[in-house]
């Protein structure tokens, strides 16, 4: 309360849209600004919502995870939600200090924002983590849809990509599959 947001609404609303192949319409003049969202009309029945995920299959087992973003609103959501799921958490705010805290103290799985600001973004900070640690699991996190740096980290090796907002199911099953695999 009281302080700017974490910098993502725009970003989720292009993502949202440009996902479901919609369109988005701006007006601006004396009377303000409207913004129109199009979605392409379907006469699909939506499909109802099976997967109920119990979170006792999500738990971990004190495993370490890094969290890599520079928001701290996103370090702390992630943060909770993997402390709560049993995992042991780390979290710094850049790709310098992962590579750092990662040749300091060796973890299970790294969780790397792709877009950090100043310094290094989330492939830099994977081609520099893989040189010294080529067995690192890391996944990408990202507002964004799956644009050329996150392509180009799974590549490389990344083991997977989860797409912000996330929930504590979307959360808990990607760090949960890649502990165990």
């Amino acid at each position: 309360m009281g302080r700017s947001g974490t910098g993502l609404g725009l970003y989720i609303v292009w993502n949202t849209v440009q996902d479901h192949h919609g369109g988005i319409w701006v007006d601006s003049g004396d009377s303000g600004t409207t913004i129109e969202l199009y979605f392409p009309a379907t006469r699909e029945k939506l499909a109802a919502k099976s997967e109920s995920i119990q979170i006792e299959t999500l738990k971990g087992n004190d495993e370490k995870i890094l969290v890599v973003d520079d928001e701290q609103l996103q370090r702390d959501i992630a943060g909770q939600i993997l402390k709560s799921l049993g995992y042991s958490v780390d979290a710094v705010k850049s790709g310098e200090e992962a590579i750092e805290h990662l040749n300091e103290t060796p973890v299970d799985l790294v969780l790397l924002d792709m877009l950090m600001a100043p310094g290094i973004n989330g492939r830099q900070t994977y081609e520099e983590i893989i040189k010294k640690h080529p067995n690192q699991k890391v996944i990408i996190v990202s507002g964004f849809s799956e644009d050329d740096d996150v392509k180009a980290a799974i590549q490389l090796g990344a083991n997977g990509f989860i797409k912000k907002p996330y929930t504590m199911s979307t959360i808990g099953r990607a760090v949960k599959y890649e502990i165990n695999s």
